[in-house]
């Protein structure tokens, strides 16, 4: 089995001084990139270029999650928050720009197309997901039926190029994990005073709440205390954790339809590792089922 080692390899791309020196950067999606990883060396007449392709889809994901995380807001910043701001333009136009140069060089242009469409495709997805967050016309569960989608489209090119079982339940398993991924991020941001607002919690909070603890918390958005209270009232995290394992379930559920057992095993572990290490929870289960 070859050995997954595709955030080495990226470190070339973005392990620069001045980017680490004066910007954050997010994590690179190894969820996703793992699974498609283990899916692309299942088949022997993608196995050559399974790295590749998983790194190229690691740069154009990372650029475009740090495009996300430019701060937009209109007011005046300190010479030290705009240089951070300038380099995560930079930053994510150099890893959205680098996935040309390494499929060119390797004569892959057809898939050079293929990811161009897809990054067009995400960026319509969240349009229309910040427009109706905008017009506060989303519930919770429209929220995350939206969010989903932007996480997985780039990796559903893929779908173009497996055979077989491994073609019928490459979209169900993407679709479920990046919905798992989605799910811990929004945990995580259930429990964040700084990432609160706009969230799943948010808006199953403004969803059930009554009005006057809707005005409550657009007044008090930054208020850790009133902000735990009414995630405590709506059950804001018990309701995430059983779908998180709804649909870890679920991604089990489709590995057993595989006929490669290590396949099978690849993907228990990357279930098991996020529920392990995001979330307090322990492993899912031992073995597919």
């Amino acid at each position: 089995m070859k050995t997954y080692r595709v955030p080495e390899l990226a470190k070339k791309y973005v392990g620069y001084d001045m980017i680490q020196e004066h910007a954050v950067l997010p994590d690179l999606a190894n969820v996703r990139l793992r699974l498609l990883y283990a899916f692309l060396n299942q088949q022997q007449s993608l196995q050559t270029h399974s790295e590749l392709y998983t790194l190229v889809v690691s740069l154009v994901q990372l650029g475009m999650d740090t495009h996300d995380l430019i701060d937009t807001r209109q007011d005046q910043r300190s010479e030290k928050e705009m240089r951070a701001r300038q380099l995560k333009v930079l930053a994510g136009d150099y890893f959205s720009a680098t996935f040309y140069q390494l499929l060119a060089q390797s004569g892959q242009i057809d898939m050079i197309a293929k990811i161009s469409s897809a990054v067009s495709e995400v960026n319509r997805l969240k349009v229309n997901l910040y427009v109706r967050m905008r017009q506060h016309k989303l519930t919770a569960d429209e929220y995350l039926s939206l969010s989903v989608p932007i996480k997985s489209t780039l990796f559903h090119i893929f779908s173009d190029l497996l055979d077989g079982t491994l073609l019928r339940v490459w979209p169900e398993i993407l679709n479920e994990l990046s919905l798992c991924e989605a799910l811990v991020d929004e945990l995580a941001r259930s429990k964040c005073v700084d990432r609160f607002d706009r969230s799943w919690s948010y808006w199953h909070v403004m969803q059930f709440a009554t009005d006057d603890e809707r005005q409550q918390l657009s007044k008090h958005s930054n208020d850790y205390a009133c902000i735990q209270s009414l995630a405590e009232k709506y059950k804001v995290h018990s309701q995430l954790n059983a779908k998180l394992l709804a649909s870890a379930s679920k991604v089990l559920a489709a590995a057993g339809m595989l006929e490669s057992d290590e396949l099978k095993g690849d993907l228990t572990a990357i279930v098991n590792r996020l529920l392990l290490e995001e979330t307090d929870f322990t492993p899912a289960l031992n073995e597919t089922r």
